[in-house]
């Protein structure tokens, strides 16, 4: 296995690198606060940046990139290896790129989803028509999704949907949600959800906001009173959501936004080239270089990881355990970077956006809060390294 990149693939990465030079606003940069593996900092999950977003959208698809690693009977390019280094260089601009529609929905859409729904739907996200969210998480279900309480009742051709999710990004600017709900109560366990795509604007579904510990608004909490879904909609086979959500997972773990690690280091190695402290830069000092270059190899080996997984994709191997891996190093690596960042700037760190006063326009401050949500979402560190030891290691689970 090696990862000497072709010439098209160093090719593409100019071409993207050209594209995130020439289609970002001037002043991207101060209005940008991406931080690595976290969840309420992306920038499609603010509302003052859905326009742009939503044109942004509409040129990557043109361009046919939000659809690098699908088959190319469904309009991609077959490339895994593209679509990592479209991400590598769409997250070190801090900028808009996949989503969960491309990433997550369409993925799994490809896996098990019909004939009429791949032929209904792709085309759509492709295009960067479309925007979902994710409807897993509830009050009192999030890493227990067997526990959901949210009902779809059968009704002829259609599902009667009630319930609640909870910590649903994106929900206030989305097309759709992708909804998981109990179809049959009294089947075994894993066994009676059904997974399906909820429009936002249908009948009966309200949609309030939840202001984040970065104070965005990123999370919703999504209420469902007699919403009408067409069983057309269902993705997969009716009460098995539970295995479909499953899959899904796992290409949610590959959001790495590994870019940003890279950025975020630059930043603190300038920072300290720049920066005296007693009459000397700090890059002088042993601890930091020390901390700096720890952080370095870390990246880099997050960075093998990341090729790693992309190339075992492309030579047909699902991304299992290696996406928990990748999810795992990356989002305990998150909170160890924004550590290392503010035990670097001292009490200067944790000053916030806006003061004249804050390192780095404040973005170290806003990383280190948002860091504490990576090692949740979408599986917790202590769910990673469960899958790791029994799917990985072939240990038993008990």
């Amino acid at each position: 296995m090696r990862f000497d990149f072709t010439e098209e693939q160093k090719a593409f990465r100019a071409e993207v690198e050209d594209f995130a030079s020439t289609e970002l606003p001037p002043d991207w940069d101060e209005k940008a606060l991406y931080t690595p593996a976290g969840y309420g900092t992306i920038p499609f999950l603010e509302a003052q940046f859905k326009d742009l977003y939503d044109e942004l959208l509409r040129k990557l698809g043109r361009k046919g990139w939000l659809s690098l690693g699908w088959p190319e009977a469904y309009g991609g390019m077959n490339s895994m290896m593209k679509h990592v280094i479209f991400d590598d260089v769409m997250s070190y601009h801090r900028a808009p790129g996949g989503d969960v529609s491309t990433g997550i929905c369409a993925p799994t859409i490809l896996l098990v989803g019909s004939e009429k729904m791949k032929r209904t739907w792709l085309p759509r996200i492709a295009a960067g028509e479309l925007r979902f969210w994710l409807g897993y998480s509830e009050p009192n279900a999030g890493s227990d999704l067997a526990s959901i309480r949210t009902r779809a009742t059968d009704d002829g051709d259609a599902f009667i949907l009630n319930g609640q999710k909870i910590w649903s990004s994106g929900a206030h600017i989305a097309d759709y949600g992708w909804v998981l709900a109990k179809t049959d109560p009294d089947a075994p366990r894993y066994r009676g959800e059904t997974l399906m795509l909820v429009d936002n604007k249908a009948p009966g579904i309200t949609i309030r906001p939840i202001e984040n510990i970065c104070g965005i608004q990123s999370f919703n909490e999504v209420f469902f009173d007699d919403v009408r879904v067409p069983k057309e909609n269902v993705v997969g086979q009716i009460n098995q959501g539970f295995y479909c959500v499953m899959m899904a997972l796992e290409y949610e773990r590959l959001f790495v936004g590994i870019g940003a690690f890279r950025r975020v280091l630059e930043e603190l190695v300038q920072y300290v080239k720049t920066t005296k402290y007693r009459d000397r830069p700090l890059a002088e000092e042993p601890l930091v270089r020390n901390k700096l270059a720890g952080l370095a190899v870390e990246i880099e080996t997050l960075y093998g990881f990341y090729w790693r997984t992309a190339w075992l994709m492309d030579h047909g191997k699902a991304p299992e355990p290696e996406a928990s891996v990748l999810k795992l190093f990356g989002t305990e690596l998150s909170r160890k970077v924004a550590g290392t960042a503010m035990e670097i700037l001292g009490p200067y760190g944790s000053l916030e956006r806006g003061s004249k006063w804050a390192p780095l326009r404040g973005l170290i401050s806003l990383g280190y809060l948002d860091s504490i949500s990576g090692p949740i979402g979408a599986g917790t560190s202590e769910v990673q390294r469960g899958i790791i030891a029994t799917r990985g290691l072939g240990l038993p689970r008990k």
